[in-house]
């Protein structure tokens, strides 16, 4: 089981931290620089290029693999700029430790020590309860397993962020594409940091479109999937 894994703090390539599981050789984000890994793969490929599609307010969010709410602070301070509403559900099935994330340096890189409470508050507030983190930003986590996901036709936006299929293929599959293409709305978008060819396939299998796109440091491509 995930939770019962040894579990280190490392820092990555950019200066930000992330945690490394030993056992599996695996980490929550790119050892090549988890800020950056975010900014290419989820906002600038995810959040500002679904915005740029079409101004939605709220934009509807769902984060498959919540980890040490990286995706989900970013999301708030790139919201903030352009005062975007945001609502963001964040799905884990093994919640980061809130001493694990009070160890996380990602005000302190992104340069924002005065938003270091907003990223606290991310990870103190209750799960399966809808909380306004900020004005704008509306958070819910929710601790379950990615194949009890059972939404419809409620988001624009996927950041699928999962373990990779190396240490975890059942993620990867079919079956969990085709809740995501469900729980999309029409011209909804998945973003993902993998490129393998099998996860493509899978993509397509249930009625993605999908391209390859240039990936982030020290990956040579990532996929986008958009829900026709």
């Amino acid at each position: 089981m995930q939770d019962k894994l040894k579990r280190e703090i490392i820092t990555t390539s950019d200066g930000s931290t992330t945690i490394h599981l030993p056992e599996w050789d695996e980490q929550y984000h790119s050892k090549h620089g988890a800020i950056n890994e975010a900014k290419h793969v989820f906002i600038k490929s995810g959040f500002t290029h679904v915005l740029q599609l079409e101004r939605l307010n709220p934009l509807h969010i769902l984060e498959i693999g919540f980890g040490t709410g990286l995706n989900a602070f970013i999301t708030l301070l790139e919201a903030q700029k352009i005062n975007q509403l945001v609502n963001y559900v964040a799905v884990e099935a093994y919640p980061v430790e809130l001493d694990e994330a009070k160890l996380m340096n990602y005000s302190e890189t992104l340069s924002v020590k005065d938003q270091e409470d907003v990223f606290d508050r991310i990870h103190r507030t209750d799960w399966e309860i809808l909380h306004k983190i900020t004005s704008d930003f509306g958070l819910i986590k929710q601790k379950k397993f990615f194949s009890d996901i059972d939404d419809q036709n409620k988001f624009n936006l996927i950041y699928f962020d999962a373990f990779g299929a190396r240490v975890q293929p059942e993620l990867w599959t079919v079956k969990i594409f085709k809740k995501m293409y469900d729980a999309l709305k029409e011209k909804g978008v998945l973003v993902t940091y993998s490129a393998k060819g099998s996860v493509r396939r899978a993509m397509q299998e249930v009625g993605f479109a999908v391209e390859r796109l240039p990936g982030p440091p020290g990956k040579r491509e990532m996929l986008r999937a958009t829900k026709l």
